[in-house]
């Protein structure tokens, strides 16, 4: 996935920091914004997790820091929800500007309640999704509590959330108090998405219940069963960021295009980080990484994994084709496969040096009522794939740079 630093400027001129990250042939079908969760950044995993696995699906998806978090400007003993919902709308407008205006705005935890309230601002956004987020912003003084007296008498105090000091003012606890929720809920007038764990300690799932009575329809709820709230586990963001991009198809209009920004047949790229690696073939996107055992994240097939794969798919495309020609009933065809490095001395019909050599299994699973010389046949046919020919025949593999 391509990540791209930018920077915009909010309503009270800070510079707030963001990347941008773009599918592969840097065309985004739509655009899509994302609001972290309180006193996080756009840096925490699961936003990030979120964000690619919608750049994989051909999104372009903007996550930013709040003012006075991660790499933005301003002091964050300053902020409150009413100028997060303004850095919302600044983000918005720097799409719409210089990119294009975005079709979903996400938002996580409190995030997803700033989200809500400043939707109506958001004219060409087709979809609103939530992500544990409270239906009362007000909720979050609890995170306040122990220290709430020294608040109101003193006007501040720094309070620890999540392990780190945060200066709070009563500034912040007076402006979640004059949060209008039902009215900018119930007027949405967009399709709205709610994620919410009922295991979440942070912010209790009946929260995900007010959202969705108040809400008016289309609306749709999905449980992120055994997900804690920052959605710590890879498996619970990569799943909510896969969903989202499902779920969009039935309401966002998407610029569809399957042209490369090359006249080869496929583009693959990888990142600066890990092995994860993005495939854009004919239109369709694919995910290549490798296995945790060898640094990687486990996200897709590992690129020996999809060599087989390719022969597997020709093998039974072939099979399919050669049957339809034939009249032969059948009904499916399984191919099963495995790679791996074996020693020439094993192999009695290769003709290679002495040492190691690659060595494909495959076992071919038949389905439908075939004669035993059908059978043979269509074992026959197997080995004439086209790709099965390919691998047999000299390769030349031409490199340059480009």
């Amino acid at each position: 996935m391509k990540s791209t630093k930018v920077t915009f400027s909010n309503k009270e001129n800070h510079t707030i920091s963001a990347k941008l990250e773009l599918p592969i042939d840097n065309k985004p079908k739509a655009y899509a914004i994302f609001a972290h969760c309180f006193t996080c950044s756009k840096n925490l995993s699961a936003v990030v997790n979120i964000s690619r696995a919608l750049a994989q699906h051909g999104f372009g998806v903007l996550r930013f820091d709040f003012t006075g978090l991660g790499e933005s400007e301003g002091e964050f003993s300053d902020t409150n929800f009413t100028t997060n919902t303004t850095d919302l709308i600044a983000a918005y407008a720097f799409l719409e500007t210089n990119y294009k205006a975005p079709a979903l705005v996400i938002g996580h935890s409190l995030g997803g309640a700033a989200v809500l309230s400043a939707a109506h601002n958001f004219k060409a956004a087709k979809g609103i999704v939530t992500i544990g987020a409270p239906y009362d912003p007000a909720h979050l003084k609890k995170l306040f509590k122990i220290k709430s007296e020294l608040i109101e008498n003193e006007g501040e105090a720094t309070v620890n959330i999540g392990g780190r000091p945060f200066k709070i003012k009563k500034q912040l606890i007076d402006d979640l108090e004059e949060v209008s929720k039902d009215e900018s809920i119930n007027k949405l007038n967009k399709s709205l998405l709610i994620f919410h764990s009922p295991q979440d300690q942070v912010v209790d799932i009946s929260n995900a219940k007010e959202i969705y009575l108040v809400a008016r329809h289309p609306k749709s709820f999905i449980s992120l069963d055994k997900a804690d709230h920052l959605l710590s586990d890879k498996f619970d963001s990569t799943y909510v960021g896969n969903t989202i991009a499902a779920w969009a198809e039935r309401y966002v209009d998407a610029e569809t295009t399957n042209e490369l920004n090359t006249d080869l047949q496929a583009v693959v790229m990888t990142g600066e980080q890990g092995y994860t690696t993005e495939i854009k073939a004919a239109g369709h996107s694919l995910i290549a990484d490798e296995p945790e055992s060898v640094g990687g994240l486990n996200l897709g097939p590992n690129p020996y994994d999809l060599l087989i794969s390719s022969l597997g798919a020709c093998t039974s495309m072939t099979l399919r084709m050669y049957a339809d020609r034939k009249n032969i009933d059948l009904k499916e065809v399984k191919v099963h496969l495995k790679h791996e490095k074996v020693h020439s001395a094993d192999c009695s019909s290769c003709e290679t040096k002495p040492g190691s050599i690659d060595q494909i299994e495959r076992y071919i699973e038949l389905t439908g009522n075939l004669s035993e010389e059908e059978k043979a046949k269509l074992l026959e046919i197997a080995d004439k794939c086209p790709v099965h020919r390919t691998l047999h025949n000299e390769i030349v593999v031409k490199t340059r740079l480009m």
